[in-house]
């Protein structure tokens, strides 16, 4: 029986577990992994930041509902890769960060890149593991991805010291265990209950988040909204999982977002949430009707009754929960009844949107110049208009325009950061969905504070030969913060705000993509199309009117005036 080394059983654990991708940055501390993946059938991805493969991890285990898989080196390695657990934790987003460390036997020693990582992340994470046993890191792979994906997904951390990486493994001790997570819990016990709330309602409305994703509910939510006539929105990455278009869908379930929402929110009588949180963007329940009757389905008991006293509450995997809800149904005739009560509530929110929508016409067709970037977020969300189309927001007020206006037809297939707000994704998610899914056309929109943090990831796109098209909507500074200090002191702070002209088109051309340089409205739309046809990495730096204010600027204005006590 030969020798075998840690590092070279966690190698043959990512491919035994079929892992196609890890993203990472090389260093000395997991070199023991890379020489044993090295030809093998998984694909190291390196990046030009640790951040960045930790957003391309995370943008991958959202669009495949399966852990993505990063991996760092020690101490700064580790340290860089922070602020993409941390989005990757708020956002519910599975998937698995491996890091080395330095060795057990030279903790204390004033080593190289020695720091005590594992307190660092536990909060940010599931759970946070270290082995210290060779024979055992199979045993500790299968239990990091476990844990990522089941129950409410999310990020996980797994520790291996350089010395254990390097140790030889007694091959007569390594137990190898391989979990695959099929189960999906019902409390089908309270679906009578949901049934009946529903029948004394005149005005309810569903609202799907990123549970009704994750558990691959979207025929079976399209399946209850059609046989009861309830209204939906959607939020997080229960975007498309009902079609924008659909008759009985209104978009976002945002406030912010032209249409529906805000009026449906206070005034429904009764809200069904389906895998969706109660946070900042609903005003903490407060935007609701405080005579409302709320359920709430969920298969993170934390999250039910959050920020609001819930009348029924359900802890269950979404899906589930509703093909029990549809069976029942589908063996009665309540939802014909139902569907005839709710379409005068129907009608009064299709005329809530055109009235909505009607309001934010005039900045969707602005042809000012500088050019308005709701005009831009306009002219992006018409060309990208196929079923499979993938959009990508980043920015502080860029994602903002761009989610009040971008029409989502299928699940999986519009990205931002999420509610951490964490700048910087835009590049690293892009990418990853061109490499996920490389003959649809991907789209990112993003503000040129934004583009600065990970810029050098243009060149990975470039090397790697992933031809994305990168929209910047180019304010001069930093928009959302400029804004919200005009409106909260009467003027903006120039240094921390202005940037100026940058020609990043001219950055993207030297490092080999192509750029375009875009003033007027009216050259946006065959600016994409000609950096679709050119099949390479495009920069489209579009120049946009630095004193629009959007929604967000306004909510940041106010931020930390709840009152205390």
């Amino acid at each position: 029986m030969g020798k075998i080394t840690g590092g070279q059983l966690v190698a043959q654990s990512l491919i035994e577990r079929r892992i196609e991708y890890v993203f990472t940055l090389s260093g000395g501390h997991i070199t023991p992994i890379y020489q044993y993946l090295e030809g093998s059938s998984v694909t190291l991805f390196d990046t030009r930041h640790e951040q960045a493969a930790v957003f391309m991890a995370e943008a991958w285990g959202r669009m495949t509902r399966s852990p993505g898989t990063a991996m760092v080196t020690a101490g700064p390695g580790f340290t860089n890769a922070l602020s993409g657990i941390a989005n990757a934790r708020l956002a519910n987003s599975p998937l698995v960060l491996i890091s080395g460390c330095v060795g057990l036997e030279s903790v204390e020693k004033l080593d190289l890149q020695d720091m005590c990582q594992v307190p660092v992340i536990s909060p940010m994470v599931k759970k946070a593991f270290v082995c210290h046993n060779p024979e055992r890191i199979p045993e500790f792979i299968d239990l990091a991805y476990r844990t990522a994906e089941s129950g409410r997904p999310g990020p996980v951390y797994l520790e291996f010291p350089v010395d254990v990486l390097n140790a030889e493994a007694n091959q007569e001790k390594i137990k190898k265990i391989h979990t695959d997570i099929n189960s999906h819990p019902a409390d089908s016990d309270k679906v009578p209950e949901l049934l009946e709330m529903i029948s004394k309602a005149h005005s309810p409305i569903v609202i799907a988040g990123s549970g009704a994703w994750y558990s691959n509910a979207a025929e079976d939510l399209v399946q209850f909204i059609e046989e009861t006539g309830i209204p939906a929105f959607t939020s997080s990455l229960g975007r498309g999982t009902i079609p924008d278009t659909h008759p009985l869908c209104f978009e976002s379930s945002l406030a912010i977002r032209p249409g529906a929402a805000l009026a449906a929110n206070m005034t429904a009588d009764l809200i069904i949430f389906l895998g969706a949180r109660m946070g900042l963007f609903y005003i903490f329940g407060d935007i609701f009707n405080k005579e409302a009757k709320i359920a709430q389905i969920d298969i993170e008991p934390e999250e039910i009754g959050r920020n609001r006293s819930v009348d029924l509450a359900v802890m269950s995997d979404v899906g589930a929960f509703l093909k029990e809800c549809n069976r029942i149904i589908g063996q009665s005739d309540i939802g014909n009844e139902w569907k005839s009560r709710f379409s005068g509530w129907v009608s009064t929110l299709e005329k809530a949107k055109d009235d909505g929508r009607a309001q934010a016409i005039p900045d969707w067709e602005c042809d000012t110049v500088p050019i308005h970037p709701m005009r831009l977020a306009k002219e992006v969300n018409d060309f990208m208009n196929r079923d499979d189309d993938i959009v990508v927001a980043d920015g502080g007020d860029t994602q903002v325009w761009m989610g009040m206006t971008r029409t989502v037809r299928k699940a999986g297939h519009y990205l931002d950061s999420g509610l951490y707000g964490c700048l910087a994704v835009g590049l690293p998610y892009a990418n990853a969905a061109k490499l996920l899914y490389p003959d649809k056309r991907v789209c990112l929109i993003i503000g040129d504070g934004s583009v600065g943090f990970n810029f050098m990831e243009f060149e990975v796109a470039i090397r790697r030969k992933l031809p994305i098209v990168v929209v910047i909507s180019n304010d001069l500074g930093w928009g959302m913060i400029r804004h919200s200090q005009e409106l909260r002191m009467g003027h903006a702070i120039k240094d921390g705000t202005h940037i100026g002209r940058v020609d990043y088109h001219k950055l993207v051309e030297a490092l080999g993509g192509k750029g375009m340089y875009v003033e007027r409205s009216e050259d946006i739309r065959p600016a994409l199309e000609e950096a679709f046809v050119s099949g390479m990495t495009t920069c489209i730096n579009v120049m946009t009117d630095p004193t629009t204010i959007s929604p967000g600027s306004v909510a940041l204005a106010s931020l930390g005036a709840y009152k205390a006590g």
